[in-house]
């Protein structure tokens, strides 16, 4: 289980995340909503270790990650897996090269590689044919699908997703949808940082981060029935004026 206690990160005189509490069910998918500006990605960032907190606790299993060395948080972070908003592919590399990044360095023999890749490509229905091209000349979607399978060739047992739909038509953001929903047959634990509504159907659970901490968070099947004011808002666009006024 992931749990984040009383999380600050102060960048000048401001705290971006300020107080924020939220657990992650192992195996489930939570979904943070929130206004632009809200610090969602630099949520995921502290969460991955490419930001330091300025203070609070950051539990897996019980450890706190952030009082261990740099060696230890080295195989903590190995459990992990980011997904990129933009699907952060390289452009000069081909999309075989982008998925086997990670495990490029690994002393397994190239067919290995290769067998590997083409099973990472079956979880995201990419085929193979999309091996030898570059990230230009595939579309939105193929990218976005190339960047998962890109994550899953560690096989983590979480998954970060920042804003994976951005950009997306709506067909192709349910097809990016359903296949987040499949990544939950791995018994991965998924946090997705997203705008999108439409995600509630899948997620078991959502929270939604208001001037740095949690201001709601329930269970994603009933929260068109929430009257909470802040989830009124941001889903129905019920309350007039800025979120708490």
């Amino acid at each position: 289980m992931l749990e984040i206690i009383d999380l600050k990160k102060r960048i000048g005189s401001r705290y971006i995340t300020n107080g924020l509490n939220l657990t992650l069910p192992d195996h489930k998918m939570t979904v943070v909503i929130g206004r632009s500006g809200e610090g969602k990605s630099l949520l995921l960032k502290q969460l991955i270790g490419l930001v330091q907190p300025t203070s609070g606790q950051i539990l897996l299993d019980g450890q706190d990650i952030l009082k261990l060395n740099d060696e230890q948080k080295k195989e903590i972070y190995k459990r992990f897996g980011y997904v990129f908003q933009f699907a952060a592919l390289l452009d000069s590399l081909t999309i075989f090269e982008n998925i086997v990044l990670p495990i490029d360095e690994s002393r397994i023999s190239e067919e290995q590689k290769r067998i590997l890749v083409e099973e990472k490509l079956d979880l995201v229905h990419l085929s193979p044919s999309v091996l030898n091209r570059y990230p230009s000349e595939i579309s939105g979607g193929m990218r976005k699908r190339a960047g998962l399978a890109r994550t899953l060739m560690t096989n983590p047992e979480i998954i970060l997703y920042d804003e994976p739909t951005t950009g997306l038509d709506p067909i192709t953001t349910r097809v990016i949808h359903e296949l987040m929903f499949d990544m939950q047959k791995l018994n991965v634990t998924s946090l997705v940082i997203s705008h999108d509504v439409e995600i509630f159907k899948y997620a078991d659970k959502v929270a939604l981060l208001h001037e740095g901490s949690i201001a709601y968070s329930g269970d994603s099947a009933k929260i068109w029935e929430e009257k909470n004011p802040f989830i009124n808002q941001f889903i129905r666009g019920l309350a007039k004026g800025p979120i708490g006024n």
